[in-house]
């Protein structure tokens, strides 16, 4: 089968790879239907996060169920199923708290697993699920061509982006702040209008971006940074701040900005992947008493509350997706994404 390797900064490469195999009894083997690029697979596209040698890359996918290992029982062979960013096997003492990232069996895309087999990057033909029913969600009917790029934001994007408004505690009436305008800040806003914010600001600088997140609920938009972007929402906000900030970025700069936005006894909720040194200045914390929250996204367990709305068109994420290409053009996808050329890309196989 071919799927996408990375070999170092700026190159990406689709490749001819071992077809997937069942291995370890309670594995499927899933047929992706759509895959897509992350705004994380850039940290290693642009070499910040090093490459020490070549690799499967991707996380996100949805398709189709072809195989199942003899110890599978609740998902079934012809289901369409929607597969989080890692693996896991729902069970566990950590998936019951609701942090199945941490998993005591679980592991992510493109590795070994920790039960001898492989597991496959997303960004390609098929994919090897190590723990079939704790990972995978069916759909209860086979979608249509239409649905499927927002049942693939559940694979990540919108399930991050509601993650980090849980977080911050987002609520009937709260006031909120998202900082960062790519697909998870984006899905930030749909997760903060559902649970019910009275005022949802967006701080973008991009026409494009703006426009979706107005589209999503975003009340007002913001495109000052710095000190000159946290005067702007104080003075919106009785001259102290927002209740709830989603920072979804990840970097020392948008933390900074994030922090400085909420209000005195405020919460930042953070799902931005951090990198480039980013840390918490607990001082300036503790004098205002704002509350940090947050952390990788557990989206496993936001599937099947997220599910309806997505497939009912009750919010509508795949719009995020404003470029598809073809698997073959998956450098392009990459290429277009680090040139803030699209939001998102899907790939469809």
């Amino acid at each position: 089968m071919r799927a996408t390797v990375i070999y170092g900064e700026r190159d990406i490469r689709l490749e001819e790879v071992p077809n997937p195999i069942l291995s370890t009894g309670g594995d499927a083997i899933v047929r992706v239907v759509a895959a897509c690029v992350c705004g994380s697979d850039l940290w290693p596209y642009r070499g910040v996060t090093p490459t020490n040698e070549p690799h499967r890359i991707g996380h996100e996918f949805v398709g189709i169920v072809d195989e199942i290992g003899p110890d599978v029982q609740t998902i079934k062979v012809g289901d369409f199923v929607i597969a989080p960013f890692y693996d896991c096997d729902n069970t566990c003492v950590n998936c019951q708290n609701g942090v199945s990232t941490s998993c005591l069996n679980g592991g992510w895309w493109g590795s070994d697993d920790r039960l001898g087999g492989f597991a496959d990057g997303a960004q390609g033909e098929r994919v090897r699920v190590p723990h079939a029913d704790g990972s995978l969600v069916a759909t209860p009917v086979q979608p249509t061509d239409a649905q499927v790029p927002g049942l693939l934001t559940l694979a990540d994007v919108m399930g991050t982006g509601h993650h980090a408004a849980v977080s911050a505690g987002v609520t009937t009436g709260s006031t909120v702040v998202v900082v960062g305008d790519g697909a998870v800040g984006l899905c930030a806003i749909i997760a903060a209008k559902r649970l019910g914010a009275s005022r949802i600001v967006a701080m973008s600088r991009h026409a494009d971006r703006q426009a979706v997140a107005r589209e999503f609920g975003a009340t007002d938009i913001v495109e000052e940074r710095g000190d000159a972007g946290v005067e702007r929402i104080h003075e919106m906000f009785d001259g102290v701040g927002a209740d709830c900030v989603l920072e979804c970025v990840g970097t020392q700069e948008s933390m900074d900005q994030a922090i400085r936005s909420a209000r005195p006894g405020g919460m930042v909720g953070y799902v931005g992947v951090p990198n480039g040194g980013a840390e918490l200045p607990i001082k300036a914390l503790f004098g205002r008493n704002v509350g940090v929250n947050g952390g990788v996204a557990s989206v496993r367990g936001y599937v099947e509350e997220l599910l309806p709305e997505v497939l009912s068109g009750a919010i509508d994420p795949g719009r995020v997706f404003d470029l598809q290409l073809p698997l073959t053009e998956v450098a392009e996808a990459y290429a277009a994404m680090d040139e803030r050329r699209a939001i998102k890309v899907l790939l469809r196989p």
